[in-house]
């Protein structure tokens, strides 16, 4: 059994069309996109009526919530103010009825049960946190606590954005540190006396990748015997190389740098440069303008001057440098 993970497609077509073509030479058995296929990249409704047409299993992330939640009790505050969220009114008038009611069909998680196999859990975060990302190189002690409600040892994360395949257990966590905190020191104490094991991947992005190589990235499982190391489940990590231009031009193309304002143009440098942008920018920003809310597009200035963050992007763009 092999299976192709997907995840963080974000509206970038051009990205997912090389994927495919890449899935077609692999024959997966089946194909399952962990979340966000919208937003970000202009071409949300592309993606979504290719993997409307498709037979592939599909699961929500945070940005489908963005999008479902506005206009509702559930949205975000003031997100009537189009200097902050400009990016999500050009979504919500970009998408159809028809569009929106597929999204709001689609599961939060799910399980995946294939004969002969081990069980894999699949959550956009983690289940019933569609925001919880992980990191390379991030600590155990981080990691074991937010997953260790689930139950099936192979778990499918995304979010992050980046390509992680780690083994995880109980019986690893350091007692260094735990004083004072009695959920970590009740987990470490079970780990010791009956350890529990995982295995966490994400696939990485295929739309917006931000491990600093902008390659379209995804993954395929193969089953394995379960009394392997890796939990029944090898995993392989794929990068597709495709032209970003058309995805970068549609920016101006369609509207959506100029109506989406400063959240359009992270994403744009994001796009380029395969880099966290967005964070690193309100991070920056509520540290210098303690009423950022109202002075978004003058912090944003700010910015640029200060990092000469807009000059690096410049040098690295392939619609002025030439290079996909």
């Amino acid at each position: 059994m092999r299976l192709a993970f997907l995840a963080d497609i974000h509206g970038n077509w051009p990205a997912l069309e090389a994927v495919c073509t890449e899935l077609e030479r692999l024959q997966p058995d089946t194909v399952i996109v962990n979340g966000d296929l919208i937003n970000a990249v202009p071409f949300s409704a592309q993606v979504i009526d290719y993997i409307r047409s498709s037979d592939w299993v599909v699961v929500r992330g945070n940005h489908e919530f963005y999008y479902l939640n506005y206009g509702s009790e559930r949205d975000v505050p003031e997100s009537h103010d189009r200097e902050r969220w400009g990016q999500l009114h050009w979504l919500v008038d970009h998408l159809s009825p028809e569009q929106g009611s597929y999204l709001a069909t689609l599961p939060d998680d799910l399980t995946l049960y294939f004969p002969h196999t081990q069980p894999i859990r699949v959550a956009h975060g983690v289940p019933g946190h569609n925001r919880r990302g992980f990191y390379v190189d991030q600590p155990d002690d981080e990691i074991v606590p937010a997953i260790q409600h689930v139950e099936q040892s192979t778990l499918i994360s995304a979010h992050s954005h980046v390509q992680i395949d780690r083994h995880l257990s109980t019986a690893n966590l350091h007692a260094d540190g735990l004083v004072g905190n009695q959920h970590l020191a009740s987990l470490w104490n079970s780990g010791q006396q009956h350890p529990r094991q995982w295995h966490l991947v994400n696939p990485g992005s295929v739309g917006i990748p931000l491990n600093g190589d902008v390659r379209a990235q995804f993954a395929i499982l193969e089953n394995r015997s379960a009394d392997t190391r890796d939990g029944g489940w090898k995993t392989t990590f794929y990068r597709v190389p495709y032209d970003r231009r058309s995805a970068l031009d549609s920016y101006t193309s369609s509207g959506m740098l100029e109506e989406g304002g400063i959240i359009s143009e992270l994403f744009y440098w994001e796009l380029v440069t395969a880099e966290l942008e967005v964070p690193f920018f309100f991070q920056w920003a509520q540290e210098r303008f303690p009423n950022l809310d109202r002075q978004l597009r003058d912090a944003f200035a700010a910015y640029k001057v200060a990092t000469g963050r807009d000059d690096y992007i410049r040098k690295r763009d392939p619609l002025y440098t030439d290079a996909g």
